[in-house]
């Protein structure tokens, strides 16, 4: 499991983010149940996932409609399939618009970009 926390903040609200190898959506779920067992995370405002499985896409908006599809279509161009990402957002007080789905691409492109750096072996 790879988590990266307080990666974006906008106007109050906080985002982290997090995934891992996943089979199946009931493996997908219990990694977002594993995650909401720590009190920050299940204190959280929305815990957006998504994954790509070979029977298709799998998603689950938590409140944030459009969030889990946002995931979806960067695993999509990623080619990532059987592997989990949550979007956690603690909600700051301020409604941010069309900036969350902003937020939620930056969240995974960054996960992205830190999951491919932790997999390349470091050159002697």
């Amino acid at each position: 499991m790879l988590l990266l926390e307080n990666i974006i903040t906008d106007r109050g609200s906080r985002y982290a983010v997090s995934g891992g190898p996943c089979a199946d959506e009931a493996a997908a779920k219990a990694f977002v149940a594993e995650l909401r067992r720590a009190k920050k995370f299940a204190k959280a405002t929305h815990n957006t996932w998504a994954m790509l499985s070979r029977t298709g896409p799998i998603k689950n908006d938590d409140g944030e409609s459009g969030a889990g599809m946002v995931i979806v279509r960067m695993l999509e161009r990623e080619g990532l399939h059987d592997h989990v990402i949550v979007v956690t957002r603690w909600y700051g007080g301020k409604h941010l618009g069309g900036d969350r789905f902003r937020h939620v691409r930056d969240a995974v492109r960054i996960y992205l970009e830190r999951a491919a750096r932790d997999q390349t072996p470091a050159r002697a």
